[in-house]
This record gives C-alpha cells, structure tokens and sequence, in this order.
C-alpha cells in the first residue's frame, strides 16, 4: 500500500487507528496485531484474534515510527496490536527534550 501523509488507517482486529505523519516514497505492508490496516478512522476488532507475537500496546496521542525515520505514525485510537511496517514493529517516538530557559 501506498501511505499518504494525512491519510487514516484502522485495524481490523482491534481498535486501533493512526493517521500518516510521515510517509515513503515507496509502497510498504502496514499491519497492526499481524493483520492488515484498511482505510478508515475506527478500527473493527476487539483483539481477541492478536497473537502474543504481535500484542503490545499503542498509546492514545502517541507518535510510532520505523529505525529509518522514513515512517511515522499518530496514533488516534488506542488497542491492543503491535504496528508494524513490512513486518518490522514500529517504535514509539521519544520526545525532543524542549531547550532550557534563563
């Protein structure tokens, strides 16, 4: 699949949803609990069907993203299933630390 910055995608075996903030040039598999994502704003599942290989938690306002940088994801719906971009779990995004003031 083609992402597309702005673009929603929502799981189909929990509840998760993301929104694209950062997309490559090329075509990639995203997957949430090991399944395919699909167009939408509201994931369909309840995450009874998420193995232990793909169960980990995302966030609610949190940013996930590949080792690359080329991949980042908000997520607007919390669930039950680990992100992933071609197979490969994405990480959550660490803050940049704000600058100190005098």
């Amino acid at each position: 699949m083609k992402l597309e910055v702005g673009r929603s995608w929502a799981s189909t075996v929990d509840r998760t949803a993301v929104v694209v903030v950062r997309a490559p040039e090329r075509e990639v598999a995203l997957t949430c609990g090991g399944a395919g994502m699909v167009p939408g704003k509201k994931g369909t599942g309840e995450g009874a069907a998420i193995t232990n290989a793909h169960l980990g938690p995302t966030a609610l306002g949190k940013r996930y993203t590949d080792a690359d940088g080329t991949v980042e994801l908000l997520c607007t719906t919390p669930g039950t299933g680990v992100l992933a971009v071609d197979g490969v779990p994405l990480s959550l995004k660490a803050a940049k630390p704000l600058p100190a003031s005098d």
